[in-house]
């Protein structure tokens, strides 16, 4: 069978190459040139781009697609243009950012990472490739799999998080659900972004510097790349940090000799939004010098700057680029457009009669409720104050119960939020308990005291609007409706677009105005629960400490409200867990539970003269990596191994028994962690390497077993060879990142 599928494959990869051959002879080193143009349409606000006249810029083949644009009728039109009225006929690309759905729009990706559920993270890529290609597009700038250690950094929010293994996982799963084999007009192309390692930007501030060795590259920021290369992906996005120095749209190295010649990908490379232009900025030349430098580095088509349609000709014909690079960036963008169907149907896309009718289904929001309800992380629950009864008087209080708009989180820009609204905490409480419990509501706050810092978290606007009465009044009419009532609901936190592109943040605690309402309301008493949205990991020292539940619900989507319901009343029990590190405070950052130690680690707990510690915090973290509560208990055995001795060529299997101890059915997700002992390099005191979500029903038990193979040991040593060194390997298995049992066995290799 795999070789008739090689067969198969040959076959049609010498179908494809005589067919762009054939066409690339007959085109124009002006058409050529045109196919590396992506302009921005400008229907959605994700850059700075200016307004454009697109059915010129189609008709006289001056662009190979166009993203920023929703709707079948301009898609039909401007595709019809480019097919039936152009001298070749050449398809156009129509892309959007479609990070966490479309209409139907599910948690942000770092909390779908939380739910660590594959299948539904992958469910959650298909649903918003039915909904974005019922309007004619045909692919997606996701997913964004940026490793980021450092929360101040807002693209945070649309990654995975900090780990290399559970990004791959996410990854594979989720280029899977976009694409499929892209044989059916509801698959979509997916474009891995951003390549590469811009989740490491200095201070957490967007855009800025990116500075690494090539070991800590190549074993903790580049495998979720590889990962989604491997799993299909059809296009790259460049990203906006420099690498060793040089912008990544710009660096040979990267596009060329590692993405292309290490990794042999075939795929083709976009560059992020202006991002040839920008590398003026970064010292390396003129509009005309950077274009040539993108060029040659491998970026085959430049978004939004229009660079290579400005300058290429021109240098072209002074010799400082070779036909040879046009041909070669036209070459992969044609062979693109074949390998999605559009030569073999351009309006392929375009055959849903009624989109609307695909939207926001009775079955993609169910998916989207369960998904969401899967990623909220309870971080504590003080005498099992949750999940609260239907009943009695319930105050919901906060700037952020009763928004809609806020609820989509960051980069949701193709909802219509008027027809498809996302249902609130407020609305999705009061239908939960419906004439058996009163519910009160109260803002409490505004954001901010500072009308300007809440401005900046929230430029979008929507129905998260200021409150123009005083924050004593709006503090008291919180205060009146919690002394009436049994139990508080606080629903605080980030707002939506407080965390994504251009919203990094120095100091991650609760916003002054807020934090002031919830300590108000710890005067009265009154058992409360805080649910905290946000995009990232945020400081919570003062909460943990002082109020007796915290329910940390990121940003759920379209169904937030009724998911979030869902949680507090206790008819689905709280299943994530973080993939990212929350800190006592942002001093700690950057951090990974994955690290190396020191000759001086200390005991991580409290201060310690002459070791690596700080002198007014301890080392370890409010909320380690992979934790998260339930509405019941598990008790995990110790770690059984099948053997102590693992030859070069075999594997072993490490298990344990995970019991639900509790009253409750629950799903729990089950961690293996691995640490090689001695290497020729520092290795981590832990790695993650294994994952199961499992369910288990009251009293229940299961034997989960993990088959740990060589792959799984093997790293990247100090010549960039991926190796497994012979030695110890000490197995943990556990609940999180610090909660783990633990066995070990040793690694032989053959005599040679």
């Amino acid at each position: 069978m795999a070789l008739l599928i090689t067969i198969g494959i040959t076959a049609d990869n010498r179908k494809r190459d005589a067919f762009v051959t054939n066409l690339m002879q007959k085109m124009t080193v002006e058409e050529k040139i045109g196919q590396l143009n992506l302009p921005d349409y400008g229907q959605f606000d994700t850059g700075i781009s200016g307004r454009q006249d697109f059915m010129q810029l189609v008709s006289s083949g001056k662009c190979g697609g166009l993203f920023n644009l929703r709707g079948q009728d301009k898609i039909r039109e401007l595709q019809q243009l480019a097919v039936e009225k152009t001298r070749l006929g050449i398809p156009l690309l129509f892309g959007l950012d479609i990070i966490h759905g479309f209409e139907t729009t599910f948690p942000i990706p770092l909390a779908m990472a939380c739910s660590w559920d594959m299948d539904g993270i992958r469910q959650a890529a298909r649903i918003a490739a039915i909904e974005g290609s019922a309007e004619g597009l045909n692919w997606t700038f996701s997913p964004m799999v940026d490793i980021c250690h450092d929360g101040r950094w807002g693209r945070v929010a649309e990654g995975a998080g900090e780990d290399p293994f559970l990004g791959s996982a996410v990854a594979r799963a989720t280029v899977e659900g976009y694409q499929g084999d892209m044989k059916r007009a509801d698959q979509i192309a997916a474009c891995v972004k951003h390549f590469a390692l811009y989740g490491a930007a200095e201070a957490g501030r967007d855009y800025n510097t990116v500075d690494m060795s090539p070991v800590r590259m190549y074993n903790e920021y580049l495998p979720p790349y590889k990962a989604a290369f491997d799993a299909g992906a059809l296009t790259a996005m460049s990203s906006f940090n420099t690498i060793n120095c040089v912008p990544a749209s710009g660096n040979r190295w990267l596009l060329t000799d590692l993405l292309r010649g290490e990794w042999g990908w075939k795929g083709m490379v976009v560059t992020d939004y202006n991002a040839p232009f920008e590398m003026v900025s970064h010292g390396m030349g003129t509009n005309a010098e950077v274009t040539v430098q993108s060029l040659k580095a491998g970026v085959d088509m430049d978004m939004a700057d229009a660079a290579f349609l400005t300058h290429l000709k021109k240098e072209l014909e002074e010799k400082r680029v070779a036909m040879a690079d046009i041909d070669r960036a036209c070459r992969r963008i044609l062979e693109l457009k074949y390998d999605m169907g559009l030569f073999a149907d351009p309006y392929k896309y375009l055959k849903v009669k009624n989109p609307e009718n695909m939207m926001c289904t009775k079955e993609h929001l169910q998916a989207a409720r369960k998904m969401a309800a899967e990623t909220f992380v309870l971080l504590k629950n003080e005498d099992n104050l949750l999940p609260l009864k239907k009943q009695g008087t319930i105050a919901v209080v906060g700037p952020l119960a009763n928004t809609s708009t806020n609820m989509f989180g960051t980069w949701a820009v193709s909802v219509n939020r008027e027809k498809h609204p996302a249902v609130t905490v407020l609305e999705g409480i009061r239908q939960a308990v419906g004439t058996l419990a009163e519910v009160l509501y109260a803002k409490g706050s505004n954001i901010y005291y500072d009308a300007k810092i809440e401005q900046n978290g929230n430029f979008r606007g929507g129905d998260l609007v200021r409150d123009e009465r005083t924050a004593e009044e709006l503090l008291q009419e919180a205060m009146d409706v919690a002394w009436k009532s049994d139990v508080i609901i606080a629903a605080v936190g980030e707002t939506g677009e407080m965390s994504g592109e251009a919203s990094s943040r120095s100091q991650l605690s609760t916003p002054d105005a807020q934090a002031d309402l919830l300590k108000a309301l710890k005067t009265l008493g009154k058992p409360i629960v805080v649910l905290y949205f946000t995009g990232r990991p945020v400081v919570l020292k003062w909460e943990q400490e002082n109020v007796p539940a915290i329910l940390n619900v990121w940003f759920g989507g379209s169904e937030a409200g009724h998911a979030i319901a869902d949680v507090v009343f206790g008819d689905v029990s709280p299943s994530g867990k973080l993939t990212v590190s929350f800190p006592q405070n942002e001093g700690q950052l950057p951090y990974t539970y994955a690290s190396l130690n020191t000759g001086r680690s200390g005991t991580g707990k409290w201060f310690s003269k002459f070791t690596s510690a700080y002198l007014d915090v301890s080392n370890d973290m409010l909320y380690p990596f992979g934790y998260g509560l339930s509405y019941t208990t598990f008790d995990y055995s110790p770690v059984k191994l099948d053997r102590q001795e693992m030859s070069e060529g075999q594997q072993l299997k490490a298990s344990v028994v995970v019991t639900n101890t509790g009253t409750r059915a629950a799903d729990e997700v089950v961690q293996l962690y691995i640490r090689d002992m001695v290497g020729s390099i520092a290795r981590p005191v832990k790695e993650l390497k294994g994952f199961r979500r499992i369910h288990l029903e009251p009293g229940e038990s299961q034997n989960v077993t993990f088959d740990i193979t060589e792959d799984l040991l093997k790293f990247y040593n100090a010549d960039l060879k991926y190796v497994v060194e012979p030695g110890e390997f000490q197995v943990m298995i556990g609940r999180n990142s610090e909660e783990v049992s633990k066995a070990s066995f040793e690694y032989k290799a053959r005599r040679r």
